[in-house]
């Protein structure tokens, strides 16, 4: 059974950084995306960045200050988080597509959510 665990969400000082990682266990299939989603107090859920093996985007507002990478090896993404400010904050979801779309076995799986604090 395939688990996402995020760590590294934190309370953190208008301006700095922090950096999110979330591993897949029980994996068994071909990875075809990870990716970071947030949700803000009272507001619904946002794609923060996407990456698959042909491209990488992220949403328009945060290119720049966030970046997404994987360690493919470990079946990890990474979310690098810098110059954040008080609207960062909220709980952020590992998302991952697992599986083959072609033969039907792809399915999408979410971490539990970690939060980041952004506050003075």
């Amino acid at each position: 059974q395939v688990h996402l665990v995020e760590s590294g969400g934190g309370l953190v000082q208008p301006g700095g950084s922090l950096r999110l990682s979330c591993t897949a266990s029980g994996v068994t299939q071909t990875i075809g995306a990870m990716a970071w989603y947030r949700q803000a107090p009272g507001q619904g859920r946002q794609q923060v960045a996407f990456d698959t093996d042909t491209a990488t985007t992220y949403e328009p507002s945060l290119k720049g200050r966030f970046t997404i990478s994987r360690d493919k090896t470990k079946n990890t993404v990474f979310l690098q988080m810098n110059d954040l400010k008080p609207e960062d904050t909220g709980i952020y979801y590992c998302y991952a597509n697992i599986g083959d779309p072609v033969l039907g076995t792809a399915r999408t799986y979410w971490g539990q959510g970690i939060q980041v604090t952004v506050s003075s």
